[in-house]
């Protein structure tokens, strides 16, 4: 099957072509699927050559799983965000001990420096405030607000309920909104 047939071909059935040798099945599920996991990585890991390694065996991880893969019983995109978060989570515990407060500015494509100034403030505070989440509560955060899941699709990630993710984006705003309370105003986050 060519690679432009495939656009419309669904995930699962590009799983099957893939398990039955279809090269061009494995292309269009990374071209589609390698991206989103690559971008939840780096904002979970904020280093991209450690989510390169992650979108990278996230990926190898599906290739293994193609010829016993069940149509219908999950969503290849929701699987692919379960295991990259779990590497990611697992390369976070064996870093614990080194700072990870070392994130990069957050670069913003605004011309006005002083417009890029306050950006970059206010991305390393809130930075800092999800840091000092804890992690499902930061993942369920990145996940909603970052990478634009639905509460059902992170239920799914997270392997527990909507309710409960409700209930931990709740508790995570809560917190980012008392850790930051205290510095709105040096950030601009008042109302003139």
């Amino acid at each position: 099957m060519a690679f432009d047939a495939m656009s419309d071909t669904s995930d699962g059935d590009l799983l099957a072509l893939y398990a039955n040798g279809d090269q061009a099945a494995a292309r269009a599920l990374m071209l589609r699927h390698a991206p989103r996991v690559l971008s939840l990585a780096k904002r979970l890991l904020k280093d991209t050559v450690e989510a390169e390694d992650v979108t990278q065996e996230a990926m190898l991880r599906l290739w293994k799983v193609a010829p016993d893969w069940r149509t219908g019983e999950a969503k290849v995109s929701t699987w692919l965000y379960r295991v990259g978060s779990n590497l990611c989570t697992d390369r976070l515990r064996k870093k614990r001990g080194v700072g990870l407060d070392e994130a990069p500015e957050i670069e913003d494509e605004t011309p006005n420096v002083e417009d890029q100034m306050i950006a970059a403030d206010r991305g390393r505070a809130v930075h800092r405030a999800m840091e000092r989440l804890p992690d499902r509560q930061r993942l369920a955060l990145t996940l909603r607000h970052f990478e634009e899941q639905s509460n059902p699709e992170i239920a799914l990630v997270l392997e527990t309920s909507v309710e409960a993710v409700e209930s931990l984006l709740s508790r995570a705003r809560r917190t980012l909104a008392a850790d930051l309370s205290s510095s709105r105003s040096a950030l601009g986050l008042t109302k003139e």
